[in-house]
């Protein structure tokens, strides 16, 4: 299963260059750039770890992804994705965020179904990766 989370989530993963030209089209912008990182990746879990400090004044392309493929060399085993974000209406607004790393196995979820009060039925969530402790839920950190 294929996590899918953020822009371009159901294309191919990007290259390196590919992953450049989003920091460039990012940097015209004005918009300045971090790097995060999980190892659990449930879609309610929005407080990924930082990666060093955001970006806000790198404007080369190259330095962006040299934070990432560090990131990368740290945490080969874990999610990683690279933020924009858009400051131009007052206050901090994501306007682009990619996974430039995944994990060679992602084991992905289960839906748990229940029965609740008057008959209602409410549905869960259940990461397969949480079934292991935080740092080794995809293999070695």
């Amino acid at each position: 299963m294929r996590i899918t989370q953020g822009t371009f989530s159901y294309l191919p993963d990007f290259t390196d260059a590919e992953i450049t030209a989003q920091i460039e089209y990012a940097l015209e912008h004005g918009w300045p750039l971090s790097v995060e990182f999980t190892d659990d990746p449930h879609p309610r879990n929005i407080y990924w770890e930082m990666w060093g400090l955001p970006m806000f004044d790198l404007a080369d392309p190259a330095g962006v992804l040299m934070e990432v493929n560090a990131c990368r060399a740290a945490y080969p085993n874990h999610y990683i994705r690279l933020n924009a974000y858009d400051a131009s209406l007052g206050r901090q607004t994501t306007a682009l965020s990619f996974i430039v790393n995944r994990p060679a196995e992602e084991p992905g979820f289960r839906v748990d179904r229940a029965e609740r009060a008057n008959r209602t039925i409410g549905y869960t969530t259940h990461a397969y990766a949480t079934d292991r402790p935080a740092g080794q839920r995809y293999g070695n950190p």
